[in-house]
């Protein structure tokens, strides 16, 4: 799966990297910056993913689609889509320009909307990646978890650089006795929840 990354993927993760890279430095503000993931979490979530239960891939916030890139050569494998959803129309237009470049459009179902006027609909989920605005990572957390498969695993971004704010939510999880959830120290901090 990574060692086999097809050509119009690399071109457009190439791409946004570069984009977000500048973004960091030249003053965009910070709603309007991608705010991505690095290229190792990237893959960490892609082998995640391939080794996720049978069910339903949900991302909540696509930003422009990097994350989702990784998370969809996993569903290449698997012969299914990952469902995303995005809040925000310059992010919206920017992912589907991702997917008609990356041509990952076919392995990808972008939801325009709050993530949370519509998880109470999504069943059997067997892999989510949560980055999101992190107010409203709990509202998040409390709507995916019940509907997660068992094995189904969630991993939230920034555990690690927004811990302060995040830390209720990663309380809650780490004694949440439906999960066996840790913080991993790679990218941003990742907190990683396997539902038993």
């Amino acid at each position: 799966m990574l060692h086999n990354i097809p050509e119009p993927v690399i071109k457009r993760m190439k791409y946004l990297e570069k984009f977000d890279a500048e973004d960091r430095v030249d003053g965009t503000p910070r709603m309007q910056r991608l705010r991505q993931i690095p290229p190792e979490t990237g893959k960490f979530l892609s082998i995640l993913a391939a080794g996720a239960p049978k069910g339903e891939f949900i991302e909540i916030g696509t930003s422009a689609g990097y994350s989702t890139m990784w998370i969809a050569l996993a569903c290449i494998d698997r012969g299914i889509k990952i469902k995303t959803f995005e809040i925000l129309e310059e992010k919206i237009k920017l992912a589907k320009e991702t997917f008609r470049e990356s041509k990952m459009a076919k392995y990808v179902e972008l939801v325009e909307g709050d993530a949370r006027d519509y998880l109470n609909k999504e069943k059997n989920i067997s892999f989510c990646f949560l980055d999101a605005e992190k107010e409203v990572y709990d509202d998040c957390y409390d709507l995916v978890i019940p509907n997660m498969v068992k094995g189904g695993i969630l991993v939230a971004d920034n555990a690690i650089n927004h811990y302060d704010v995040l830390k209720p939510m990663i309380d809650k999880a780490l004694s949440d006795e439906r999960v066996d959830a840790l913080i991993v120290p790679i990218g941003k901090g990742e907190l990683l929840c396997r539902k038993i």
